[in-house]
């Protein structure tokens, strides 16, 4: 997204300290402190009445405990989500080509999730392998806390290239109580008490007639969630001191290339930031991958990145779960959306080795040293200082050497987890509430099992 200060398109959301203790080069490096039993020492434990409620389907029998139409389960180590015999075919005219195709289709509905956190807003996310020929989309259709039911509504049309659609979101869905925002549902007035108390997904796989092609969909999932309006939100305690060794890009060195995504790199710090983390997990792109930038540009696979997240209805690169879908194409990667309720959260992932992606918007004046101001930007938190202070490779920094950053806690708190702030026009305008991207290994260690249940990831 951009840095610069100015309405969000998401109208509905809106100089290093040295660390006492720097353990561990990179996930491989940590890896028996992760295998090892807990200290006993959690920063924070586990957070009581979390008003979020992830959940996920992603087990054989998850895949065989929902409505199938044309697909079927498959075990293994990851199992997952195929076309077995197509339910039909139909046309699909891509909005953004005008091309008109033909596709065989299956379908998977999943079973009711009742939400333990009635929810104002809810974001899909997935995991899916997608060869070209083929592409998915997803819907979520959900009951009110009146009884009454949502529409089916497309929560995203997605493939891991652009050759075959391009990748979208779908504006203009509403009915009168609630409304999708690009990536997320959102009751339209909270005030009246209207929540969603519960939801199922459907999947539809695609692939070219005639082929035995097919998507191969391994997670899918939705985060409900309450957020109560705040401006301010309760100080955490420190309780680490720990930074994990991520690569650096700087989305600023790509400003002009690619003007087609969103007008270039100063736009692109949601990819820049997920290919940071992907990296840190080992993910690599090949020369094949990125034979298409211009060899003369520096770091291609952020190009890579900005190109594979981009959504062509939003117009940006800043869709939340396509860029969780896009880490989840890298070999051994799970991704998800979700939001978090402390910096103790955070906490208790680096702590287990795990870097996060967080969303805020703010003034210039309230994030000390960030030197610009927001109307929404992702950074990359990668550790705590001695102090309690955060740690984050922030994209929007002159250079790669520049990109580590160390920013005040209680800033940084305040700015990432508020649901309601001042514009610099002195307006009210709304915050993201706590949003994260989390990537991490489809095998975790069992420390990293145990951190992400405690930020509510199963």
């Amino acid at each position: 997204m951009s840095t610069a200060e100015q309405p969000s398109r998401r109208t509905v959301l809106a100089a290093a300290v040295a660390a006492a203790v720097i353990s561990g080069a990179g996930p491989a490096a940590a890896a028996a402190g992760d295998d090892a039993e807990d200290s006993g020492h959690t920063p924070g434990g586990h957070t009581p009445d979390r008003p979020v409620d992830y959940h996920a389907w992603t087990s054989y029998s998850d895949w065989r405990g929902g409505t199938a139409n044309g697909t079927r389960a498959v075990p293994g180590p990851r199992p997952g989500l195929v076309i077995g015999t197509p339910a039909g075919s139909t046309d699909y005219t891509d909005p953004h080509t005008g091309t008109t195709a033909a596709w065989e289709y299956a379908t998977w509905t999943s079973p009711v999730h009742r939400l333990s956190v009635p929810a104002t807003e809810t974001i899909a996310s997935w995991n899916a392998h997608t060869p070209a020929g083929t592409w998915l989309q997803v819907e979520l259709q959900g009951t009110y806390s009146d009884g009454t039911d949502t529409p089916w509504y497309v929560m995203g049309r997605w493939a891991a290239g652009d050759q075959d659609i391009k990748r979208t979101s779908v504006d203009d869905q509403t009915d009168g109580k609630s409304t999708i925002w690009t990536d997320t549902f959102a009751i339209d007035d909270a005030t009246t008490g209207l929540r969603l108390v519960s939801y199922r997904l459907r999947l539809t796989l695609y692939r070219k007639p005639g082929t035995e092609l097919t998507p191969v969909v391994r997670r899918i999932g939705a985060m409900g969630s309450d957020i109560p309006d705040r401006f301010t939100v309760p100080a955490s305690t420190p309780g680490l001191a720990r930074e994990l060794i991520v690569p650096r890009y700087s989305q600023e060195i790509h400003t002009g290339q690619y003007p087609e995504y969103d007008n270039g790199g100063e736009a692109w710090c949601s990819p820049t930031s997920s290919q940071m983390i992907i990296e840190y997990w080992g993910g690599r792109l090949t020369p094949e991958q990125l034979s298409w930038v211009d060899p003369s540009y520096a770091d291609p696979q952020v190009c890579h990145a900005a190109r594979s997240t981009y959504d062509y209805q939003y117009a940006g690169c800043g869709n939340w779960p396509f860029n969780a879908a896009y880490a989840a194409t890298f070999r051994g990667l799970q991704g998800v959306v979700t939001r978090l309720g402390s910096l103790t959260d955070l906490e208790t992932l680096i702590a287990a080795g795990i870097p996060a992606i967080t969303s805020q918007s703010f003034l210039k004046t309230e994030l000390t040293g960030a030197g610009y101001g927001t109307s929404g930007h992702l950074m990359t938190v990668i550790g705590f200082t001695a102090e309690g202070d955060v740690i984050a490779n922030d994209p929007a920094s002159p250079g790669d050497a520049a990109v580590r950053r160390v920013y005040l806690r209680r800033e940084f708190e305040n700015i990432w987890l508020r649901t309601k702030r001042y514009n610099a026009s002195g307006k009210v305008v709304s915050g993201t509430g706590g949003v994260c991207y989390l990537y991490f290994p489809d095998r975790p260690t069992p420390r990293r099992r145990r951190a992400l249940a405690r930020v509510g990831v199963c």
